[in-house]
């Protein structure tokens, strides 16, 4: 046991409630791991030998808060300035095969950890004035943080087999704080990963959420590829693996290739839905893949495909469907290769239509532009970012003369339908659409009078 001093006003008072009761308690769990580890962390789990609910309804009756009690599972929440305080009484638990949820009856504190999941999360930390900041450490939780591994308290095939989210959560763990799995571990989470499927995937999906907010998202990745979960949890990016050669002519592995990109994107935008267009980037490649004797391999199409894939992969991956996530990944999906693309051949329509099309995540695309590009060969890299900038900068003077971006013609449906006669239709769509193509082409500017004159000009084609 080491003497750790905790300074808190809040773990203070908790003590001394606790005292008052005469109840043996202790915080435990994620706040110590951080606490040790230097990082900030707003939730507090506090371990009773006894009723834990009991602790936590005189802490709220001396606070003046509210307290939500959970019966059934014996636990108790309240918010104390900012901070969430979940309250438990020590526990021990069992398993059955077919859930995750456990049968549970009262133990003690030796209990309580070996039922956790890692031993950077066992450590407890007491809070009763006689021995106020000890930490009990049975599993070395101290030295696992110091050497950075990741283990579990106990044998781990039965850990993960009791509950198999923990899989998942050693991936987002291992990520989170740039930790090793110890082999054994690795080898358990491989051995019992099909028992994910009792796992519902709302919680699958946000471990893998927090795993891409992280600083290090392609390792978990890579972490779920090496142990075979990835092929359960995201299938389609696991057939991204592995090169292929006939001949002279190869193509790269683009899974090794999409967690470049992630990493480079992650250097630098934080944003969640922006990450997991990188992940999706070229997730339709396998699908498109065709070999040419004289050119060698070609994925074309894969942009387009790809983004047709996304609302079913969404659907199954209980990601929302709304037009900020799914639209704005499709939308970026399905662009990612125009920019580039531009570089050949800059012309203001292109730009145009660029812009219109990507609206206000121009920026975004280019940055998703810049973290696609992975090459060894560092002048070939710094070549395509050259020609990045340079349509990038023509993109802004384009944007800043024609103003383009999010635009609506001027002429509206009902100034067609006054002006021709029409009740709204297909003809009054199809000759706005006209008008904003000949806008595009740079063929009119958006302005009333010439707009108008053109849609008169080419009003009776589509009468």
């Amino acid at each position: 046991m080491v003497q750790f001093v905790v300074h808190h006003p809040i773990l203070r008072q908790i003590g001394e409630m606790a005292d008052a009761l005469q109840l043996e308690t202790y915080v435990v769990g994620g706040f110590v791991r951080d606490l040790f580890l230097g990082r900030a962390s707003k939730d507090i789990d506090i371990v009773c030998v006894g009723d834990g609910m009991a602790l936590a309804e005189a802490v709220a009756t001396y606070r003046g808060v509210p307290v939500r009690l959970f019966k059934s599972f014996g636990t108790a929440m309240l918010q104390w300035d900012g901070w969430v305080i979940e309250f438990v009484g020590a526990r021990k638990e069992s398993y059955l095969l077919t859930s995750r949820n456990p049968s549970v009856s009262t133990g003690t504190l030796a209990d309580d950890q070996m039922r956790r999941d890692f031993t950077i999360n066992t450590m407890a930390i007491s809070l009763n004035k006689a021995t106020y900041g000890r930490c009990i450490d049975p599993f070395h939780g101290q030295q696992d943080l110091i050497d950075g591994w990741l283990r579990t308290p106990c044998d781990p095939v039965q850990t993960f087999s009791d509950d198999p989210l923990r899989i998942m959560r050693a991936i987002r763990l291992a990520a989170q704080l740039n930790f090793r799995i110890t082999p054994e571990t690795l080898v358990a989470m491989t051995a019992v990963r099909d028992r994910l499927a009792i796992v519902a995937q709302e919680r699958i999906t946000e471990e893998l959420h927090k795993m891409m907010a992280t600083n290090r998202p392609a390792y978990g990745f890579k972490l779920l590829f090496d142990t075979n979960l990835l092929s359960i949890v995201l299938p389609e990016l696991q057939k991204l693996s592995g090169k292929e050669q006939i001949g002279y002519h190869s193509h790269k592995d683009n899974f090794l290739h999409t967690l470049e990109v992630l990493d480079n994107l992650v250097q630098h935008s934080d944003k969640l839905w922006l990450r997991w267009a990188a992940v999706f980037h070229d997730i339709a490649k396998p699908l498109t893949k065709q070999f040419d004797p004289v050119h060698g391999f070609s994925f074309h199409g894969h942009e387009e495909l790809g983004a047709r894939m996304l609302p079913k992969l969404f659907k199954r991956l209980r990601f929302p469907t709304s037009q900020e996530a799914l639209g704005y990944v499709q939308k970026l999906v399905r662009l990612h290769l125009r920019p580039i693309a531009l570089a050949k051949e800059v012309t203001d329509t292109a730009i145009r239509r660029l812009v219109y099309e990507v609206g206000d995540d121009l920026e975004d695309l280019f940055l998703l532009c810049r973290a696609d590009i992975t090459s060894k060969n560092e002048v070939k890299v710094q070549q395509y970012l050259a020609n990045l900038d340079s349509v990038q900068k023509r993109v802004a003077e384009v944007e800043a003369r024609d103003q383009i971006r999010n635009f609506q013609p001027v002429i509206t449906g009902v100034v067609i339908m006054e002006t021709f006669g029409l009740k709204p239709s297909a003809q009054v769509g199809r000759i706005k659409e006209a008008i904003k193509e000949a806008i595009l082409e740079g063929k009119i500017k958006n302005e009333y009078q010439e707009a108008f004159d053109y849609m008169l000009m080419i009003g009776e084609c589509y009468m």
